[in-house]
């Protein structure tokens, strides 16, 4: 009997000391763990079907992505959708709003507020990549305000309910479409207050071809926007971060 107590004791004991070996590793295991990464991007909607739309449509749908095109005329975009190729699929504003996992605003600066308050559950929460450009004499007010307190700042109050990231408007569309995939790749910078928003803009410059460098939240915008030393300048991320670094 006294070695039977002595053998379940012992095994007892055994049994305690590996569940705190096991609870300790699992902790230290949790405490190493990376930050865990952002949603990954499957679809992406598209709203505007003009030169800068069709020519990021075209890079992310032969990178894999599921594409939906839109504008106020969705029956008009058929040839657009064959020329895109891989499914590109055409829809409302609405629709694409809906289908993406990531949004890309490729409109006239001036339509953003309209846009943000007809959009505004649709986009609630959403990643939205805002590629369009303020210029007053086509946008108004509206691009009068981007202007003067920064086009990022302005963006995201025009887009109240999105995350959103500046990104591929310093580029014209015939540049994004030429210097895709160059070696040594072309820097796109990009801005946004959210992580996870910038982690999946950053996400899909990579596999559009180009290297993302991050200037900073909404305001940093301001240094890639129209009027700016940046503007419209086709440079590698060497190139990029100098003039970055000289005009601080």
């Amino acid at each position: 009997m006294f070695l039977k107590k002595l053998t379940f004791r012992t095994q007892h004991l055994a049994y305690m000391a590996s569940l705190l070996v096991t609870s300790l590793i699992c902790s230290q295991g949790a405490m190493a763990a990376p930050p865990s990464a952002a949603p990954s991007v499957h679809n992406i909607g598209i709203i505007g079907a003009g030169n800068m739309g069709e020519t990021l449509g075209k890079l992310w749908a032969d990178a894999g992505y599921h594409i939906m095109i839109s504008s106020r005329h969705p029956e008009r975009l058929g040839s657009t959708a064959n020329d895109m190729g891989h499914g590109t699929q055409v829809g409302t504003i609405q629709q694409a709003s809906q289908f993406g996992d990531v949004v890309v605003m490729a409109v006239p600066y001036g339509a953003l507020p309209q846009l943000g308050h007809v959009l505004s559950r649709q986009l609630a929460g959403k990643t939205v990549i805002d590629v369009s450009n303020p210029y007053p004499g086509r946008d108004g007010a509206t691009a009068a305000k981007a202007l003067s307190i920064g086009s990022g700042k302005a963006s995201g109050q025009y887009l109240p309910s999105a995350h959103v990231v500046r990104a591929f408007n310093s580029l014209a569309a015939t540049a994004i479409a030429s210097n895709a995939h160059q070696t040594p790749p072309i820097a796109i910078p990009y801005a946004g207050n959210n992580p996870t928003a910038l982690q999946q803009a950053s996400e899909l410059i990579e596999r559009a071809g180009f290297t993302p460098v991050k200037t900073g939240n909404l305001a940093t915008a301001t240094r890639f926007q129209p009027g700016s030393s940046l503007f419209l300048q086709v440079l590698d991320e060497k190139a990029l971060r100098a003039q970055l670094a000289n005009s601080r």
